[in-house]
């Protein structure tokens, strides 16, 4: 007869399993199964703040990285509409550092459910995870590509405008 201990303990170990997958960087692991143990209460996801300095530079490019593209669309909007608003910019990236990481959980967790009322064999399903889940390495080269865009756009404007300023 299995015990209730075992079957939680069994839970545990395939729940583990399946954010050790979608992690899929061993280095990152603990910070967050600890983010994503703050994140459900009794079993259900709750918004909180959990810093990530990642997600503070990263923004999103960082929401790219972990393959929470809905969330990363949603933000790319934000920051357009911030935009027109002063200081607003400011406030929402110091928001992202905060909250970014709670999307990513929501995505894991979204994963999960399509993964488990798709997929009966559990190491199946840790595979699967595994491949819906981890990062993307482009978004570090498409981060690193814009921002060099936009000093190199910079640096121009400035070269052109220097020489015209300089002489009045």
């Amino acid at each position: 007869m299995i015990s209730t201990a075992d079957t939680a303990n069994s839970m545990q170990d395939y729940d583990n399993k399946m954010v050790e997958a979608f992690i899929d960087k061993p280095e990152k692991l603990a910070w967050y199964k600890n983010a994503f143990e703050r994140y459900s209460v009794n079993g259900e996801a709750k918004m909180t703040w959990v810093w990530s300095w990642w997600a503070f530079f990263g923004g999103l490019f960082y929401l790219l990285y972990r393959k929470a593209y809905m969330p990363a669309i949603w933000l790319l909007v934000l920051f357009i509409v911030a935009s027109f608003i002063p200081f607003a910019g400011f406030v929402l990236w110091i928001l992202t550092g905060g909250f970014a990481p709670y999307f990513v959980y929501k995505t894991y967790l979204e994963r999960k459910a399509e993964i488990e009322s798709a997929i009966q064999d559990e190491p199946k399903r840790i595979e699967t995870m595994r491949t819906l889940g981890g990062f993307n390495d482009w978004a570090i080269w498409l981060a690193v590509l814009i921002h060099l865009f936009i000093w190199i756009f910079v640096f121009v404007m400035l070269s052109t405008l220097m020489p015209a300023l300089s002489q009045q």
